[in-house]
């Protein structure tokens, strides 16, 4: 199903048990996140906190903090669905042969069309409109995360700005420090497409402006997150997420588009000179990342819904919520990934990898070298290029098996031969790297070795039992006292 909205979403979740309520009074500053943090790691239900010290916005918070609420927030019982549908999307790159098969397609063409959002003219998020002065933040539940951090902040922000060449949107999730009522941080860093336009706005000397929102169904709320190749609208995207379009509002005060069933709308414009310090924030590597000068958001209009929900995450040792995130990434984006490297089988980015520092890939091997041209494509592809190590294991191995993986480095590998060292960018929050966002990856191929790749001694079997012993040891195993939970 298609949620309309976050109240839609949290009544299913409350239907199935996946909510608790709060009704205790907390505050913003640190014990939310004490709280949440340990609910988070012991695998624990989406939070609602209803009651919350300085506003009177309800904070939803580890809203998709499980496999099973980011599978039930997106629509389908398992998330590899969404990777079987865009692997018949894919199929449209096939259009060969002669008019009949191209037909075949056009049913799939007709389906694309009706994801494309809708606009309205009249909003659940804009029931409620300030202006200029009585524009200010300080009427919402704005979370300080961490002891360390620079202040409170938004986290969980949808960020909408458009390319002011070809007038494209582009929806990101890009953090925001707030530094007073009317004034935030806009967290972008140089890698992203946000940040690729308020380069070209410096270019072009135009005013920018930027539009936030918070909350929405949970489909637009992913999209914000997902990395989508340059010049897909991730509006668009979410609509094929949900197949249905999102109804999408004008904003009151700047020439921007947002989804009507948000819960809070801020606009405003990005000062093309003005930067200011901003950090630090306790993040999503576990670590704080460190204070710089980023640009500063200048809010003249909030819109909201007169029932509006606060929602929030929190970052920092995972697993937290946003690896639920990512791992949903890694299966909906793993037959796109196939397209362009057909090898490949499968994929896991580890937990604690913190999606961008370990990629486990298994590939049908077919000649010498190919763990290592496989390696090298990965590095070449969109987002994935700051994937700090890379582990290539044979088609049968399991990759969302660490314990094996990990046994298949340590037995497989010739550390000269079989390890490859680059240099490249990296993810800005990489603090390791003896330079910002530049620095050394590892590549490890841990396949089986051929004489054609240096490998001149026998291979030996991997030690396995017959299927005919397997097949008597299953059909006698209660014979044994044991249960069916021990087999």
């Amino acid at each position: 199903m298609a949620f309309k909205d976050l109240h839609e979403f949290v009544a299913v979740l409350e239907k199935k048990g996946l909510l608790h309520r709060v009704t205790a009074l907390v505050d913003p500053v640190l014990e939310i996140t004490e709280i949440t943090d340990r609910i988070s790691k012991k695998g624990g239900p989406a939070l609602l906190f209803e009651r919350v010290k300085g506003s009177p916005y309800p904070v939803l918070i580890n809203a998709f903090g499980s496999f099973e609420r980011m599978s039930l927030a997106l629509g389908v019982q398992q998330l590899d669905e969404i990777g079987a549908r865009i692997s018949k999307m894919l199929e449209l790159q096939e259009l060969t042969g002669g008019l009949l098969d191209k037909m075949k397609f056009l049913p799939r063409l007709a389906e694309m069309g009706s994801w494309v959002p809708k606009m309205v003219r009249r909003a659940p998020c804009q029931e409620v409109i300030y202006r200029d002065e009585d524009a200010t933040l300080d009427m919402f539940p704005i979370l300080k995360c961490w002891p360390g951090d620079g202040g409170r902040y938004i986290t969980l922000p949808l960020v909408f700005t458009r390319d002011p060449e070809t007038g494209g949107r582009n929806l990101g999730m890009y953090r925001l420090q707030v530094f007073d009522g009317k004034t935030t941080g806009m967290h972008w860093h140089i890698h992203k497409n946000g940040a690729e336009n308020y380069r070209k706005h410096q270019k072009m000397g135009q005013r920018m402006e930027v539009a936030v929102a918070l909350g929405g169904d949970p489909a637009t709320i992913y999209a914000a997150t997902a990395p989508l190749p340059h010049g897909i609208d991730e509006m668009l995207f979410a609509g094929f997420l949900r197949n249905e379009p999102v109804e999408m509002v004008k904003c009151v005060t700047v020439d921007l588009e947002v989804p009507a069933h948000a819960e809070i709308i801020l606009e405003g414009y990005v000062d093309l000179e003005e930067q200011r310090i901003e950090g630090p924030f306790g993040d999503h590597t576990g670590y704080y990342s460190l204070a710089d000068y980023y640009p500063v958001f200048h809010i003249q209009c909030i819109t909201h819904r007169k029932d509006a929900i606060y929602p929030a995450t929190i970052v920092g040792k995972p697993p937290m919520e946003d690896c639920y995130l990512a791992k949903a990434t890694e299966r909906i984006f793993l037959p796109l990934l196939k397209m362009f490297i057909p090898e490949i089988v499968d994929i896991n980015l580890p937990l604690e990898g913190v999606f961008h520092n370990c990629a486990v890939v298994s590939i049908k091997k077919s000649y010498p070298g190919q763990a290592k041209k496989v390696m090298c494509a990965i590095w070449g592809m969109g987002q994935m290029m700051f994937t700090k190590m890379i582990i290539v294991v044979d088609e049968h191995v399991n990759v969302q098996d660490m314990s094996e993986v990990w046994w298949r480095v340590y037995n497989n590998t010739d550390p000269k031969r079989d390890f490859m060292m680059v240099d490249g960018p990296l993810e800005v929050l990489d603090h390791s790297s003896p330079l910002p966002a530049y620095g050394s990856k590892v590549g490890i191929d841990a396949t089986k070795k051929w004489p054609g790749e240096g490998h001149n001694r026998d291979w030996p079997e991997e030690i396995e039992m017959t299927q005919e012993i397997k097949k008597l040891v299953t059909s006698r195993w209660q014979e044994y006292g044991f249960g069916q939970e021990d087999e």
